[in-house]
């Protein structure tokens, strides 16, 4: 059994620290999230070939799934890349940090995220999707999703056709073997787009819901507790993050309200994957709500306080208090 297994983007991130000046050349608004066809990628690759550049595994469910990794529990991803030298990348450094993999070939680019990061902390994306825009619904195999404890999805895959297909496969797979199922909502625009459809995909497979302000506001139209209360309606656990003021985790029995970890923020990248990283594995290891709070708030602030979007060490969950 795996504690977590996650469905998703499989991106490479190449994560640079750059000024002001450098997004202005090339064309790219700061905290914004752009995504590129294979041309305009490559051409803002060269421009930056000079800047030291970290090469990682990414994409919002495989970040969740290494992070559990991390804080000493198990995952599996399930994700397509494609046949060139990024897609063998992601494979070994993936497997290198103790994540298990199923990732399916396509002729197109491994899809990456250019994660821009000025002085400020704040990140600015050049994505594309790549390979990953071609996740199928025959890419998700029953042994794998069995095998786990609970199934994570980001919110990026419920708005292709296709890529929506393969999730209800996966999501309908874990029902069936008594897994949860956990959907993290991904982005306030995404839910706008996609409102009566999301409220059906939550009320019919989510266990658990990750959201964090905006994004509830998006779902309920409503923000802070009132917010956590509506979205507890659709699911057994909703959790909304309040980011550095910390988030509130709501289910039919209790309402609690976790504190943030103070550190000095170098990078939001990440945060809201490794908050779920710490809810799922404490939820794995059957811990009690507050508990994969603190857990998830914690291995949060860890990560900001970093430049990349994952943790490279190991984390010892039993040294985080209470």
């Amino acid at each position: 059994m795996y504690d977590v297994v996650g469905l998703g983007s499989a991106l490479m991130d190449f994560t640079i620290e750059v000024d002001q000046a450098v997004l202005d050349r090339l064309g790219l608004r700061k905290g914004t999230m752009q995504l590129v066809d294979e041309e305009r990628s490559r051409a803002i690759l060269a421009a930056l070939a000079d800047c030291p550049m970290e090469k990682t595994p990414g994409g919002s469910a495989a970040n969740t799934v290494a992070g559990v990794a991390v804080l000493g529990g198990s995952g599996l991803f399930i994700g397509k890349v494609g046949n060139d030298e990024f897609g063998e990348l992601y494979r070994s450094e993936s497997e290198r940090v103790g994540v298990a993999v199923r990732l399916a070939r396509n002729e197109k680019l491994t899809g990456h995220a250019i994660a821009l990061i000025t002085p400020d902390g704040e990140r600015t994306f050049a994505t594309h999707l790549g390979a990953a825009l071609f996740l199928r619904e025959d890419d998700v195999a029953d042994e794998d999703v069995a095998r786990g404890k609970i199934l994570h999805i980001e919110g990026y895959l419920l708005e292709d056709p296709d890529l929506k297909a393969a999730s209800v496969r996966a999501m309908e797979i874990a029902h069936k073997n008594g897994a949860q199922v956990s959907i993290d909502l991904a982005d306030p625009a995404l839910i706008s787009r996609n409102h009566d459809e999301f409220h059906r995909l939550a009320r019919d497979y989510a266990d658990i819901l990750f959201v964090n302000e905006e994004e509830a506001e998006s779902f309920t139209g409503a923000r802070g507790a009132q917010a956590a209360g509506m979205l507890a309606k659709y699911c057994r656990v909703a959790v909304v993050k309040l980011g550095g003021s910390g988030s509130i985790v709501k289910s039919a029995a209790e309402e609690i309200v976790i504190p943030s970890y103070k550190v000095t923020p170098v990078n939001t990248n990440g945060a809201g994957d490794m908050y779920a990283a710490g809810f799922l594995y404490g939820l794995a290891h059957g811990l009690p709500l507050e508990r994969c709070g603190r857990i998830a708030s914690h291995a949060a602030a860890l990560v900001v306080a970093q430049v990349g979007a994952r943790l490279t060490g190991k984390v010892s969950v039993d040294q985080i208090g209470m």
